[in-house]
């Protein structure tokens, strides 16, 4: 058997699952105790500060517990609930103790995310923590799902382990610290990838979940279009735009009109290109997009490099995603996601899924060391714990340490490209 017969063949294969009433060896009981042991362990300690954190104020803006959802969900909704435009920094620095501003997410998030601003702080940030939680736990389940097409194992088994893996790392863990909605995000995108072909109205919604942060939303609905899934990218979109549609008109109306709405956006993105956190020429933030990885490795920003980057990330990924196989497709998507524009470490969390499959295809059968390579790279934002961290600017500094993120990733996506590119490697659709 040629290696390209073989690679096809071990991916493509899937094996007959284990019997739906089976029950667990003693081994895997035991594995399922432990992992369930460590993420209540884990869970527990991730989640303590929401109730730990104190309350807002001009005296603590530098608070990172819970920041995001502070800047981000809590005092926007606020903002929005109590007559303004969240979208305007000048009105959401004098109205509220935030050191952010507040990006152009999707405008059905103000309507989605409601619930946890309704109630006081605290109790919106344990509750928000909570159902954060869960939805880590829901991915971890989804790739329990997404491992169990390519080899038998055990889903509840699986789904402990990965939730185990997940919620200790430094990506699951960030999450709930810092509150972000990455979690939510990252199931629409997944379940979006899972189900495009089987069930593509549910696939559709799930994207419209993703498109809650614009950087998610747009290069996956072109990566799925460009793969094939042309009514999952089209009505998931408009999903998220008739959503978001009756936000924009009351926000319109209460700017006076269509102008003024537009001078805030206008506004809102160029703080944002100000901002030490997320300007593309920053040396401290912690950006894992191409553009700002470039950088912090070069100090080369040439005009136009995120234009550049998106559209050239994008093409190649789409020419070469056509031409493979789910796990490779997906875990090449979600690559190309988070390394086409403005991303963050936290933001692979939409590549677990995809990530479990291609690991589990590769240690099973041995085939596409390129694939498990870039596995391992990708792996590197998980284990950045703050420990590493430490070490890593102590030894080489800060520049180094936000810069370690960023490199492993764009590596990640160039060894799936090469490794999709290479004529032995390709698996037909």
């Amino acid at each position: 058997m040629t290696p390209a017969k073989h690679t096809a063949t071990a991916t493509n294969r899937r094996p007959s699952l284990l019997p739906r009433g089976a029950s667990l060896s003693p081994k895997q009981r035991l594995v399922l105790l432990l992992a369930t042991l460590a993420t209540a362990a884990s869970a527990w300690h991730a989640l303590a500060p929401s109730w730990q954190v104190p309350l807002p104020s001009a005296a603590n803006l530098g608070e990172e517990r819970l920041q995001d959802f502070r800047d981000a969900l809590y005092f926007p909704i606020r903002e929005f609930l109590h007559g303004g435009n969240p979208y305007d920094p000048a009105a959401m620095f004098a109205h509220w103790p935030v050191r952010q501003d507040f990006n152009l997410y999707q405008p059905y998030h103000l309507l989605l995310h409601a619930p946890f601003a309704l109630p006081g702080y605290r109790a919106g940030a344990v509750a928000f923590s909570v159902v954060s939680l869960l939805l880590l736990i829901a991915l971890a389940a989804m790739a329990a799902h997404a491992v169990r097409r390519f080899v038998p194992a055990p889903f509840g088994v699986t789904t402990a382990v990965v939730a185990a893996l997940l919620v200790t790392s430094q990506v699951g863990k960030a999450q709930l610290y810092v509150g972000q909605i990455n979690p939510l995000v990252a199931v629409g995108a997944a379940g979006a990838l899972l189900a495009r072909r089987d069930r593509p109205g549910w696939a559709a919604m799930a994207l419209a979940l993703a498109w809650l942060k614009p950087q998610y939303g747009l290069p996956l609905a072109v990566l799925l279009f460009a793969r094939g899934s042309r009514r999952v990218a089209l009505t998931g979109t408009a999903i998220a735009a008739a959503a978001s549609l009756p936000v924009v008109a009351l926000l319109v109306v209460r700017g006076g009109g269509i102008g003024p709405f537009l001078d805030v956006v206008v506004a809102n993105l160029t703080h944002a290109r100000g901002t030490d956190y997320g300007a593309v020429d920053s040396v401290t933030a912690q950006r894992i997009d191409v553009a700002a990885v470039l950088f912090r490795v070069t100090g080369w920003a040439p005009a136009g490099v995120e234009l550049a980057v998106l559209a050239g990330v994008l093409g190649t990924s789409a020419l070469l995603a056509r031409r493979l196989t789910a796990p490779l497709a997906d875990l090449l998507t979600c690559l190309a996601v988070v390394v086409c524009a403005v991303h963050q470490p936290g933001d692979v969390l939409i590549a677990v899924p995809s990530m479990a499959a291609v690991a589990a295809v590769w240690w099973r059968h041995r085939a596409g060391p390129w694939w498990g390579a870039a596995v391992v790279a990708l792996a590197v934002p998980f284990g950045h714990l703050y420990t590493v961290d430490s070490l890593l600017g102590t030894a080489f500094g800060s520049r180094t340490a936000v810069t370690v993120d960023g490199v492993a990733v764009v590596f990640a996506w160039g060894l799936a490209v090469c490794a999709a590119a290479r004529p032995s490697r390709v698996l037909v659709t």
